[in-house]
């Protein structure tokens, strides 16, 4: 007995695709769109505070307690060989290069990202975005271009906030709890630490995650059914879909920044 049949496997290709090259057309409108939305800043203006202001006191509290299991368990593990020195450039290369723009790209994504979805997807179920186009005013550059433009210069500013607040742990932890010496937790860390291969690939990586996770919030909003479910379901794939992507996009970029 067949349980699918080969029409409705076709189907289900095409509608795919099909999703697919609207996701890829609205991303080319929504790169398109710079130019105007710098010319109206105020609307990015409003929205940099939305996205980064209220996402601040997670993304500055995570990071410190991050940087506090770091300086414990950095210390403990460089103990063993006699490295206890070299606790700053570990905490500092372990932020600066990927716990800082990826644990800022999944914090972000499941509180702004979410709160997008909802928004734009309450505007499409109250038929805001109907509106909008009786009256000849686009959606895409009104709506969405501010928010996208405002995600992709917040996520950078966020990562590097995390990854300073958590710097600031592991000295706390090891400096003034463990008692590692401070000069030699600073000295290794303006020795070790190059600005544009560990800085650089860090604000490389966090500006690519800025534009996926903002990307995925927005699509999911714009595409979701107008019903409470259809934008409760939205929310909970922008978290999903967001978060692989990020992992997922971390590791190539990874492995492309140190074949170089």
């Amino acid at each position: 007995m067949s349980w699918y049949r080969p029409a409705d496997v076709g189907l289900a290709a095409r509608s795919q695709l099909a999703a697919l090259g609207h996701g890829a057309r609205l991303f080319v409108r929504l790169l398109s769109s710079f130019g105007p939305s710098m010319r109206r800043f105020s609307l990015v203006r409003d929205q940099i505070h939305f996205l980064g202001n209220y996402s601040l006191a997670i993304i500055a509290v995570s990071g410190l307690f991050v940087g506090f299991v770091f300086g414990l368990q950095g210390y403990y593990t460089l103990q063993r060989y006699g490295s206890a020195e070299a606790l700053g450039l570990l905490v500092t290369l372990s932020l600066v290069r990927e716990l800082g723009p990826v644990v800022s790209a999944l914090l972000f994504a499941g509180r702004a990202g979410t709160s997008l979805t909802a928004e734009i997807g309450l505007m499409k179920a109250g038929e805001q975005i109907s509106v909008l186009e009786m009256m000849a005013v686009d959606p895409v550059q009104r709506i969405l271009a501010p928010r996208f433009w405002a995600g992709v210069i917040v996520l950078p500013l966020l990562a590097a906030v995390f990854s300073a607040t958590g710097i600031i742990g592991g000295w706390v932890v090891g400096v003034l709890m463990i008692g590692v010496d401070a000069g030699s937790f600073w000295s290794q860390i303006q020795g070790g630490v190059d600005v544009w291969r560990d800085v650089g690939n860090g604000i490389i990586k966090s500006v690519v995650f800025g534009f996926t996770v903002t990307f995925v919030a927005l699509l999911q909003g714009y595409e979701a059914q107008p019903t409470p479910e259809g934008v409760s379901k939205a929310t909970t794939r922008t978290v999903v879909v967001a978060s692989l992507a990020v992992l997922g996009l971390d590791f190539v970029l990874t492995a492309m920044m140190f074949s170089l």
